[in-house]
């Protein structure tokens, strides 16, 4: 267990600098705890990437430092969940959605454990640290685990508010969280409901549907495309799995055109469940899947590699015209 930090120290004079939408995660656990739940939180030696160096403090005695053993990190969290705590255990998304892949398939969701699985800096928020580091195939992975839920929050407001909505839900969820310096979106208040999208306006040229960081490129792209005329809506899927059905069905009922934005390969990821919803019930509605296509991601600043892969606002907003016209559109047209 962790023990208490020490005033003087450099660690708790540094709780108040973690990144805003990373320290809420502490802050939604605290808050948990504070009102009785049996919370625990574990980190894989990245509790002040991820923020969890303030719940630590609150609470050391229910924070565990498992150095780097993320497999083993993931398997004790099992075993914590079986005694009737209620663990939160982090480290990047990299590391837990490919390295920990066979724990959390066999210990925590064959076994239905309710283990919150925290992927903190995914897709390439990583940036310099490479590909080795970069997280764009952890929702594939993830979403072909039988029992598993996943939650991608566009903010920290939003993560907060999942995290308090998980309390009660019986199956493991893989929450895949960015850096912590996401734009914020849902400062004034969130009511976030588990396997339920967030409309933010209806469009019937064009309905855009994001989860995670890319949400507000969306909504941006909106913006601007509603400024020259056409009718734009926006679909927050911060549930991954379980998909929304029916706000897709809807949006594909409505608009002439619908388009998944991630950061994330855009085989197996949001893309590729919003097309498995459409190709079930046969829709003719055209569906256009941005994100990384199918290759390994470069090295390089993350504002560079998001404006390469067009995955700011401005390149989504360049995708979503030429879809519009007609046309297709590959990440790469910028240099990085």
């Amino acid at each position: 267990m962790s023990q208490p930090l020490s005033p003087e120290s450099w660690q708790y004079r540094s709780l108040n600098a973690t990144t805003p939408g990373l320290g809420m995660l502490s802050d939604a656990l605290i808050e948990l705890a504070e009102a009785g739940h049996p919370v625990v939180a574990g980190s894989a030696d990245l509790q002040y990437s991820n923020g969890l160096n303030k719940f630590a403090a609150a609470f050391p005695e229910r924070y565990i430092q498992f150095g780097i053993s993320e497999q083993n990190m993931v398997s004790a969290a099992a075993g914590l969940a079986t005694t009737g705590q209620m663990p939160f255990v982090a480290t990047f998304a990299s590391f837990l959605g490919l390295l920990c892949c066979e724990q959390i398939r066999m210990d925590v969701a064959y076994s239905a454990l309710p283990v919150r699985l925290i992927g903190h800096h995914t897709g390439i928020s990583l940036g310099f640290y490479g590909t080795s580091h970069h997280a764009t195939e952890d929702i594939g992975t993830m979403r072909s685990i039988a029992g598993l839920t996943i939650i991608s929050p566009a903010d920290g407001h939003q993560l907060k508010a999942a995290i308090k909505a998980s309390v009660d839900w019986p199956e493991p969820i893989y929450f895949r969280i960015g850096r912590g310096r996401d734009p914020e979106i849902y400062a004034g208040g969130i009511d976030f409901r588990i396997g339920k999208a967030i409309a933010h306006g209806q469009g019937t040229d064009l309905t855009i549907m994001a989860c995670g960081m890319p949400v507000f490129s969306a909504l941006e792209t909106a913006k601007a495309l509603r400024a020259e005329g056409l009718s734009v809506g926006v679909l927050d899927m911060a549930t991954v799995k379980p998909l929304d059905r029916a706000a897709v069905l809807e949006a594909a009922g409505r608009s002439k055109l619908l388009m998944t934005v991630e950061e994330h390969n855009v085989l197996g990821g949001l893309g590729a469940a919003v097309a498995e919803v459409l190709s079930d019930v046969g829709g003719a509605v055209r569906l256009v899947r941005h994100g990384i296509h199918d290759e390994y991601s470069l090295i390089a600043p993350p504002t560079h590699l998001y404006r390469h892969y067009l995955l700011d606002a401005e390149g989504v907003a360049h995708v979503a015209r030429r879809a519009i016209a007609g046309e297709t559109v590959r990440p790469g047209a910028v240099p990085v």
